[in-house]
């Protein structure tokens, strides 16, 4: 982490607006940002196109559309993703051994057949926004949110994902547990300038990265600011002091 420019590589924005002239706005409006994902709302409303979009500019694109299904359909969501030539993708760890090591697979297959380097299949071990209570009383879940998380991860990495999505508070385990290989991106990190959202299990961007972090997915607290750029800036300088 030694200057601004790896600093930078390891934030990804978050492109979540509704469309895709929003999308090219902000884009455009942060020029210095190599890396973006692309979640649920936005590919649900451009399809295809705002990865074109992307791919266009040279930009690194992390699909964010969470996979959770029958091992078949999985298969077949990762084989259609992988074609894109995305970087990222992600597929919730609950959908069973089974399903990620069909989606691993698939998503081999659908790179190759498309002559494009095949994405790094991520999992999801549990999303930011629930907490422990949550966990327990809504889901039923009688482990530990912690033991939970590394579960999660430990089934992903036994079913030949590459890493996980887990929330900040967890990345020192994980990555004490999973190994250096292992790839972990963290949604849920907010400066400590930034309004927290609805993100239950937070740490700064310097602190996400000390713990292990490879990756930190960052929104709001960029693209709600009254200036993005200055945002961007002020994350990227932080990130610049984690020796």
């Amino acid at each position: 982490m030694g200057n601004g420019e790896q600093a930078e590589q390891r934030v990804i924005v978050a492109l979540d607006v509704p469309d895709v002239e929003s999308a090219i706005a902000l884009i455009d409006q942060l020029p210095q940002v190599g890396f973006w994902k692309v979640g649920l709302e936005l590919f649900t409303s451009t399809g295809p196109k705002i990865l074109e979009v992307l791919k266009s500019r040279q930009k690194r694109i992390f699909l964010d559309l969470k996979f959770d299904d029958i091992p078949n359909t999985v298969a077949g969501a990762c084989r259609s993703a992988a074609k894109y030539g995305v970087d990222l993708l992600t597929i919730h760890a609950t959908a069973g051994r089974d399903a990620l090591k069909a989606a691993t697979e698939a998503a081999q297959e659908g790179a190759a057949k498309a002559g494009v380097q095949p994405p790094k299949l991520i999992a999801i071990t549990l999303l930011t926004s629930i907490s422990a209570r949550q966990l327990a009383f809504d889901l039923k879940i009688p482990l530990e949110l912690p033991e939970y998380a590394l579960e999660m991860a430990l089934l992903a990495q036994e079913s030949g994902l590459d890493g996980v999505v887990c929330s900040p508070q967890e990345v020192a385990q994980l990555r004490q547990t999973c190994g250096d290989d292992f790839l972990l991106v963290c949604p849920g990190v907010r400066p400590t300038w930034a309004d927290q959202g609805d993100q239950k299990r937070s740490l700064t961007p310097s602190q996400a990265i000390i713990a292990g972090a490879d990756y930190l997915v960052i929104g709001r607290p960029i693209t709600a600011a009254t200036e993005p750029k200055l945002a961007w800036k002020r994350i990227s300088e932080e990130l610049t002091t984690v020796a």
